[in-house]
């Protein structure tokens, strides 16, 4: 019980809070590819806004071993100062796990809150957290922005299917 509250209080306080936000600090159309470490994957994520306060959420992450973790969404996002945005995403993953006895797969959902901040001109520190069935869920690293339609991102997350890892990603604006 206590779990399905927690569950409940979290999207009613994101409901709560999205029509106070009226611009955004950060980009949310955007294409990534990113690589992770320990165990070693590749994937993709894709953004794009709907609204000003409310995008669309994509990604796709694999191990190369017939293998994957596919998911789709939507999210708000909006200003909580002149240098830092709350964002959250709600999405349906399906989930293909592939082990030495069987093969299986599964739609799982996720929820998850996070911040962007603002650290220098060039520099954003990012995190969020959440849940995926009933896993706990973080990522949490810098982004440098060396252009206007380029980030570079470092940092550790654990999208709860191949555990925590370190990952590297290059973002692309639009």
């Amino acid at each position: 019980m206590l779990k399905v509250s927690s569950k409940f209080s979290l999207i009613a306080l994101t409901l709560l809070l999205s029509p106070f936000a009226q611009a955004n600090n950060f980009s949310y159309n955007y294409f990534e590819v990113r690589g992770g470490f320990g165990p070693q994957t590749i994937g993709g994520e894709f953004s794009m806004l709907l609204m000003e306060n409310a995008h669309f959420v994509g990604r796709v992450d694999t191990s190369f071993e017939n293998d994957w973790d596919a998911a789709a969404g939507v999210g708000f996002n909006g200003p909580i100062g002149s240098f830092a945005d709350i964002y959250g995403q709600i999405l349906i993953h399906h989930v293909n796990f592939v082990d030495s006895s069987s093969s299986d797969s599964a739609f799982q959902p996720e929820f998850n809150i996070g911040g962007r901040v603002w650290m220098t001109n060039q520099i954003e520190l990012t995190g969020r957290i959440g849940l995926h069935k009933e896993r706990s869920v973080f990522h949490a690293g810098l982004n440098f922005h060396s252009t206007e339609a380029l980030s570079l991102f470092a940092g550790a997350r654990n999208d709860g299917v191949y555990g925590p890892q370190f990952s590297i990603a290059a973002r692309f604006n639009y």
